[in-house]
């Protein structure tokens, strides 16, 4: 094995070890969190070794590189689409997404209910909410969503299955547990006034430097890139 493969090998399991005894922690069974490997930054070897290990949830943040790096690796796949979505690259992008992570918008989600009920496609979102209040961060403030869920919810050709968060960067991995709190919270509230159809069973939460935390908080999907690459040049989460 060389030393590439060694590295995300080991990179590999220690994170998978830090999501089980997270889960462990909390009661919870690791088979209830998805690791999706953010992949936008790494090169095409490195992804190919994690996806030789078992890595079956990729992210990318840019439709190109998607299109791309979707043809040349296994169809068995499931790739997360995690940066803001451009409304004239849904159609692009619903071809070879499993899960859009950032919908951002009404306007967005309806172009992309839209154009999937053209492609005779039934793509999953998340709805992208900005608990921070950081202007650098898209996505719905907790009382705009709430505001407008039930027109959210009007949609009939994509399936709305959960919500999506990034915490503030801080030195303290701690300092983002309110945030998670506030999106499982806001979860479990939006579900009560949710059609039968639509089951908010999702949550993307926690980054290479808080995933722990947002498993304790009930994430579904952390989103992890440099914690994997680390050692290796150039990567970044």
């Amino acid at each position: 094995m060389d030393d590439l493969n060694v590295i995300i090998h080991e990179n590999y399991s220690l994170i998978q070890n830090r999501i089980q005894a997270a889960c462990l922690r909390v009661g919870r069974s690791p088979e209830s969190v998805r690791l999706v490997a953010v992949t936008k930054y790494a090169q095409l070897e490195w992804v190919q070794a994690l996806v030789d290990l078992g890595c079956r949830d990729l992210g990318e943040s840019r439709t190109p590189q998607l299109e791309e790096r979707a043809a040349l690796l296994s169809p068995e796949i499931r790739w997360h689409f995690i940066g803001p979505l451009q409304r004239n690259k849904v159609r692009r992008t619903i071809q070879c997404c499993n899960l859009i992570h950032s919908v951002d918008s009404l306007k967005l989600l309806n172009t992309i209910d839209r154009i999937a009920g053209e492609s005779g496609l039934e793509p999953e979102i998340l709805i992208e909410v900005n608990l921070s209040g950081e202007a650098t961060k898209k996505g719905f403030s907790s009382s705009d969503l709430s505001s407008a869920w039930g027109d959210l919810c009007q949609v009939s050709h994509v399936k709305i299955v959960g919500l999506m968060t990034m915490a503030p960067h801080v030195q303290d991995p701690e300092l983002a547990r309110p945030v998670f709190q506030e999106l499982r919270e806001l979860r479990d509230e939006l579900q009560q006034r949710s059609p039968e159809r639509v089951s908010l069973h999702e949550l993307s939460m926690g980054m290479s430097g808080d995933f722990e935390i947002g498993i304790e908080e009930g994430a579904t999907l952390v989103r992890v890139g440099s914690a994997l690459f680390e050692g290796l040049e150039s990567a970044e989460s």
